[in-house]
This record gives structure tokens, C-alpha cells and sequence, in this order.
């Protein structure tokens, strides 16, 4: 495993002449702003993409803790870094992280402030104590050794179908404890695990307006619109997807200020229920195959070359 970049690599990152990052203003917007110029050296930054051949994830993987720089996130959800990250900690008044081991429990600070509110609410609902929260980003964020495609950024957050019952789990406990499955069929249905509470947790997940999109599998959405009484413009955001029955994943947009992050494009318009409706009758009967769909390619290992430039600065930060 590469738990150090060449010397050559940390030669070049002592080179001078620092470069602004990208045009953004540079004045506070929100709780965001532009990340100061001189803690990027481009310069540096160019010789060290040059000379990197390793695999992104190894070189993100291995880092256990965040950069000592302004936080900003940088590029896609799914092709990107994490700057001045924050750490959820391990246990507050209305959640826990799970599985610290993978030391997944970080992010940027508006996602850590999103998650410790969004437990808040949660705690209100009958039979939940908050949440227990599932992968976020790495301490610097980019691609992750196992697992997620996404979640580069700090703006992903993974959040447990289990309601819990206690907030005072071990370590030991966090890493064997398993959420719970709130599909059948599937995906076209939920399943007796689903209650009137994960409608309000979700509801509440996405009424916030930070958030882009939550995905969750197709029988959830459908079992959502059907049962929502009022207004259901909230569900725009809760987008049917794969998988997503143990936890639902929440995205935030970018934060306001930082230019060099790339928002997903927004939903369609409407509420998304018809749309959900057709993932599920496509579970139910499923179109025949197109014959003339192109073969599936392998995925190509990520490289810090494929990532913004100021990735290799976050790499290299104390």
C-alpha cells in the first residue's frame, strides 16, 4: 500500500510563487468563503500531477486526518477533494457515527452542521434517540479505497434506516451492529421495518434547503407520495435509486462562495412521483434488454491527475 508520495512529489511541493486557486470572490458568503490563494501552489501542484502514477485512492485513502486549510470542496461529488475538512464527532447529544474504523466521519462543515441538525429533528420522532450516521467523506475527502464512487467532497452524508433506540454504543458495538433493510420485492415496496417515522426523518432530510438530493430505493419514494398528505414539493429532492434501502444518502449543494465546487445538475421539475412509479413498474416487469446496449466498460482507476488541481495541495497540507 502507498502511504507516502515520492520525493519527488514532496520536493516540488516546497516550490514558491503561490497562485490563486480560481477566480471566486473572496468575501464571506454564508458560512463559505473563497479559500485563500496562498495555500494553493499551482506551480507545485502541476509537478506534482506530473509525477503521480498511483491511484487516487490510495493516496486519499491513507490520509488520517484533514488539511490545515480553509475548508472548501473541490470539483464533482464523484471526481474531487476535501480542504479544511471537519470530523463529525463520534457521539453527540443526538447521534453516533458508525463503523470509526473506516474513519469516514468527516466532511465539510456544512455538511457536519446539517447532520448534527437534521438528528435533532430526527430525536423528536417516537422511537428514535437521533441518528446513526453512516459513511460521510475521508479526512481529505477524494476517492475512497472500498465502497462509494461519490462522497469525495464532503457534501455526501449516508444516514442508517435503524432507528436507534441508545446513543451510547462502544466502538466494538458500532463496528458489528447492522441497519436494517426497509425493502421487499426488490425495491418495488417497503417492508414492515418502514414506519410513519422515516417518512418525517426523510421529509425532514429534505425540507432543508441545502440539500440537492436524497436517494432512496423506488418503493420508498412511491410509498412517500402516496402517503403524504400535504404538501409534496419536498419530494423533488428524494430521488429513486439503486440500492439505498439500509441507509438513504443525502447531498448538499455546494456551498455558497466556492467556485471551484460543481453542483449536480438541479431534479426535474414536479414532485418525481410518476417517475418513481415507472422505476418500480420497471422492477415489476422488467423491459426486455436492448440488444444493441454497449458492453459495460471497467472503470478506470481515478488518478490525481483526473482530479482538480488543488487536490494535490490538499494531498501535501499539514
Amino acid at each position: 500500500m502507498i502511504r507516502h508520495l515520492p520525493r519527488t512529489i514532496v520536493t516540488a511541493l516546497a516550490l514558491t510563487g503561490a497562485l490563486a486557486a480560481c477566480s471566486a470572490d473572496n468575501r464571506p458568503v454564508g458560512r463559505s468563503a473563497a479559500p485563500p490563494a496562498s495555500e494553493y501552489d499551482l506551480t507545485a501542484a502541476r509537478e506534482i500531477i506530473s509525477t503521480s502514477n498511483e491511484p487516487a485512492k490510495q493516496l486519499f485513502g491513507h490520509k488520517s486526518t484533514a488539511s490545515s486549510q480553509t475548508p472548501a470542496s473541490w470539483g464533482f461529488y464523484s471526481k474531487g477533494c476535501l480542504a479544511g475538512g471537519a470530523q463529525l464527532p463520534e457521539t453527540g447529544p443526538t447521534w453516533q457515527a458508525m463503523r470509526l474504523s473506516r474513519n469516514r466521519n468527516w466532511g465539510h462543515p456544512e455538511l457536519i452542521d446539517y447532520v448534527k441538525t437534521l438528528s435533532a429533528k430526527a430525536a423528536r420522532q417516537p422511537g428514535w434517540a437521533g441518528l446513526y450516521v453512516g459513511d460521510m467523506s475521508q479526512p481529505r475527502g477524494g476517492p475512497m479505497l472500498t465502497g462509494h464512487a461519490s462522497h469525495q467532497i464532503g457534501l455526501d452524508a449516508d444516514i442508517w434506516m435503524l432507528p436507534p433506540s441508545r446513543l451510547d454504543l462502544s466502538r466494538t458495538e458500532r463496528e458489528n451492529l447492522s441497519s436494517i433493510s426497509t425493502r421487499r420485492a426488490n425495491g418495488a415496496y417497503t417492508n414492515s421495518n418502514w414506519t410513519p417515522q422515516h417518512h418525517q426523518v426523510l421529509k425532514a432530510a429534505a425540507s432543508d434547503p441545502r440539500v440537492a438530493r436524497i436517494f432512496i430505493f423506488p418503493g420508498a419514494k412511491v410509498k412517500m407520495c402516496n402517503d403524504e398528505t400535504g404538501d409534496k414539493s419536498w419530494l423533488r429532492k428524494v430521488r429513486p435509486w439503486y440500492g439505498h434501502h439500509y441507509h438513504f444518502h443525502v447531498r448538499l449543494n455546494c456551498p455558497p462562495g466556492l467556485s471551484g465546487c460543481t453542483n449536480q445538475d438541479p431534479p426535474p421539475p414536479g414532485d418525481g412521483c410518476e417517475d418513481a412509479q415507472q422505476w418500480v413498474n420497471n422492477i415489476l416487469n422488467p423491459p426486455p434488454p436492448d440488444p444493441n446496449a454497449p458492453a459495460p466498460q471497467p472503470r478506470r482507476e481515478i488518478r490525481l491527475a483526473d482530479l482538480p488541481q488543488q487536490c494535490a495541495a490538499v494531498l501535501q497540507s499539514q
